[in-house]
């Protein structure tokens, strides 16, 4: 790329391309840091980007350049001279220009560029330096005279900003009087400091001074210019009543239009500007935080969502179904009014036994999950304090180090809205299968339960049969005898007693596998609400997160 030749400075060219990237990185930053983003400037740089789309699509290659000054300056006088004829009004009267004059240098039209900048009064220049094929010439050069921008009009003053905040060059125009003015460093070079290689400073009126005092006020512009962030401030003293240094600020703005490249340049200083003050809100790193959420906010979770009372229903469930399985089958109906302690908290062992009738396929915990919540009690005072404390510290951790705005975004995805974060967990915990498969040992003992219960039947009813020959005095019925008992009533009590025996061994198993299915069950659940503190915590954060990494990084891509 060809440099931009700024009188004695070199200045990189930057491409329409590379234009447009900057444009595009900024315009990304602005949609990942949101309102996390100084409102001022996410506006401005709004602005910028629009600014940068429109001034690309204009057709032809002019070099606006703009005048500004403050009242008095000579700005009026120095575009007549600049111009060759008496384009823009002159007189005692302050302040004179009230409306931007325009200046058109070459044969290419400029109305749409113009219509752009908003500037009614135009003034084709003819004749010798007008034509772009000659060497120094001024051809594409669009030389505007603004406005006073300290004018007591208010509509002066503002209508020179505007038109400012798109020309290309600016050329300031001060007098020995006023090169030091607060308004001119404080409200203009200092918030263009950015915008060094399209800056130049005219010392108009330098005829009132002795050429030391030219060369004095010129070195103290510089100094001031350095102040306010421009190194090397290019000054030119000028005098439209003697000519002085009028040809140097011709070749200046004759090397702007050669180089073809201020509007761009310009463009990528406005882009850099906004996104420095940006950047500025932007902390250089954030937290990495992962996918699931820690053990401290899984585990407050799952005693605000009750898992306690979930994982206690299901011991108790297991030992009342292993009892009714391996206890005295012919007690085993008792049990059976025994209440559900799972179907009592409005949930589902997730069995499949539970099916409603009506709909085929459709489990109840899907109805359930349809019509609303368990019977599950709310989380107490203590449960919710500890979800508030787990929620507030991974806020804190993820937000370290970040700036206020995005530190408190952090903290608010941290803390979700009550009734949404406990109904998904209500959900969460409905939604999850309570059941494990059937222990095997159950069937055995069910069916070794069955057979004694059997033999000692058959035991009571042998021996009731007898009871019966015998006082029925009928022939008496040969018993079968198993050394010193018969076996009759050692069917009858054989059967009770070990009977006795495998339920008192089954209900010591069903303590041990109790514990283990409430385990089991407990890990399901911890997972169930660890994946809503992900949804509904942990998510948030991170997405936070995310776009703060990449409103960095395309803020600096902008900037760079």
């Amino acid at each position: 790329m060809s440099p931009l030749k700024m009188g004695s400075r070199q200045v990189k060219g930057i491409s329409a391309e590379e234009l447009t990237s900057r444009a595009e990185s900024l315009q990304a930053a602005l949609d990942a840091g949101g309102d996390q983003l100084d409102r001022k400037h996410t506006q401005a740089g709004a602005e910028i980007v629009a600014k940068v789309h429109a001034r690309t699509a204009l057709k032809g290659g002019h070099t606006v350049v703009a005048l500004a000054g403050a009242t008095g300056s000579g700005k009026s006088s120095l575009f007549n001279a600049l111009v060759g004829s008496a384009v823009a009004t002159v007189g005692a009267k302050r302040p004179t220009t009230s409306k931007p004059t325009a200046a058109v240098w070459g044969p290419e039209s400029a109305s749409e560029l113009l219509d752009w900048l908003t500037v009614g009064r135009r003034h084709q220049v003819e004749g010798e330096g007008a034509s772009a094929e000659q060497p120094g010439s001024l051809g594409g050069l669009v030389l505007l005279d603004l406005p006073d921008f300290d004018s007591r009009i208010v509509e002066h003053r503002r209508e020179a900003d505007l038109i400012l905040a798109l020309v290309d060059v600016f050329v300031w125009v001060t007098d020995p009087q006023k090169y030091a003015d607060a308004r001119l460093h404080d409200d203009y070079l200092a918030a263009l400091s950015m915008h060094d290689a399209v800056t130049v400073v005219v010392l108009n009126q330098a005829d009132r001074l002795t050429p030391d005092g030219v060369r004095q006020v010129t070195a103290d512009l510089v100094r001031l210019g350095e102040r306010d962030g421009i190194k090397g401030l290019q000054v030119y003293a000028t005098s439209t009543r003697t000519g002085q240094g009028l040809d140097e600020l011709r070749m200046r703005l004759a090397a702007a239009v050669a180089g073809q490249n201020a509007a761009r340049y310009r463009l990528a200083a406005d882009i850099r500007s906004v996104s420095s003050h940006l950047r500025s809100g932007v902390a250089d790193s954030e937290l990495s935080l992962g996918e699931h959420a820690d053990d401290e906010l899984v585990g407050a979770l799952s005693r605000a969502a009750g898992i306690p009372t979930v994982v206690a229903a299901v011991e108790r469930d297991y030992r009342q179904e292993a009892s009714a399985r391996t206890g005295w089958p012919l007690t085993r109906w008792a049990r059976s009014l025994r209440p559900d302690p799972i179907k009592r908290l409005r949930l589902s062992k997730g069995s499949g036994a539970d099916d409603t009738d009506a709909l085929p396929g459709v489990t109840a915990a899907d109805v359930r999950s349809m019509l609303g919540r368990s019977s599950l009690p709310p989380a107490t005072p203590a449960a919710r304090a500890s979800v508030d404390l787990a929620t507030r510290r991974l806020g804190d951790r993820a937000g370290e180090g970040l700036p206020a705005p995005w530190a408190e975004a952090v903290a608010d995805a941290a803390t979700p809205a009550g009734p949404e974060l406990a109904d998904a967990l209500d959900q969460a915990v409905i939604k999850t299968p309570l059941r494990a498969r059937d222990p095997l040992w159950w069937t055995v003992v069910g069916i070794s339960q069955t057979v004694l219960a059997l033999l000692a039947v058959a035991g009571l009813l042998w021996l009731v049969a007898l009871g019966v020959v015998g006082w029925l005095q009928l022939p008496e019925i040969g018993t079968p005898r198993l050394g010193p008992l018969p076996l009759p009533t050692l069917l009858l009590g054989g059967g009770l007693l070990l009977g006795l025996i495998v339920a008192w061994a089954s209900r010591r198993a069903a303590l041990v596998g109790a514990r283990r299915r409430a385990d089991l069950i407990r890990q399901r659940l911890r997972e169930s609400v660890s994946t809503v503190a992900s949804a509904h915590i942990v998510a948030p954060v991170r997405e936070v997160l995310l776009r703060h990494g990449e409103a960095r990084r395309h803020l600096d891509a902008a900037r760079r």
